[in-house]
């Protein structure tokens, strides 16, 4: 039975300063590596066949720290911008609740939670998808179906991504889905990559 594990990455700098970060290369803050830490504890019964990262440090770092806590630090790791978190262009370093009031919180929050409409020369969660899914389909399912277990250390929103097509979500379900920083998500598939169970550990 192969197994998927998504994780997204510790706390970074911008989670903790409340910022929007997209695809801005911060750095993990300090309990963003403890998360990460935490996170390899929760996965040290797992032997992982290979691993895929973003090309972004919170998500490198915090994968480097999950697999030198369980000791598998020579498995194959594909590092692509494909994973990277979604993009969110001129909203990219600002505070969330300062754009709140510059823009009003109906326009943020659509901004930011709904499924096709995009800030201003940043991405929407479609956009995320579309680069998200094929990558998926050609690189880790194969994996998946050959049995491998695999680890993916990413980003809220393109694990959202993912994790709406494994779970076959409606834009409207996906719209309310929450990804918390450092929490395992794992899935357990059939001979044919059929989901049989996910859950976080």
């Amino acid at each position: 039975m192969a197994k998927l594990v998504l994780l997204r990455h510790g706390e970074s700098q911008w989670n903790l300063e409340n910022r929007f970060t997209g695809w801005v290369d911060v750095p993990l803050s300090a309990k963003g590596e403890q998360e990460a830490k935490a996170a390899g504890q929760k996965l040290a019964g797992i032997t992982f066949d290979r691993a895929y990262t973003s090309v972004l440090k919170r998500a490198i770092d915090t994968l480097a720290i999950v697999l030198k806590a369980i000791g598998q630090t020579a498995i194959p790791i594909e590092k692509d911008q494909a994973l990277n978190e979604r993009m969110y262009g001129d909203l990219q370093g600002l505070n969330k609740a300062e754009t709140a009031q510059k823009y009003g919180e109906q326009q943020v929050k659509i901004w930011r939670r709904s499924y096709d409409v995009a800030p201003p020369g940043g991405e929407s969660l479609k956009d995320t998808a579309a680069r998200v899914l094929p990558y998926y389909d050609r690189h880790i399912r194969p994996q998946i179906l050959a049995g491998k277990n695999i680890l993916i250390a990413a980003h809220g929103n393109s694990l959202r991504a993912l994790v709406m097509q494994l779970d076959q979500l409606s834009r409207e379900a996906v719209l309310e889905l929450n990804i918390p920083t450092g929490a395992p998500l794992l899935y357990e598939f059939d001979k044919d990559g059929k989901v049989l169970t996910h859950r976080y550990l």
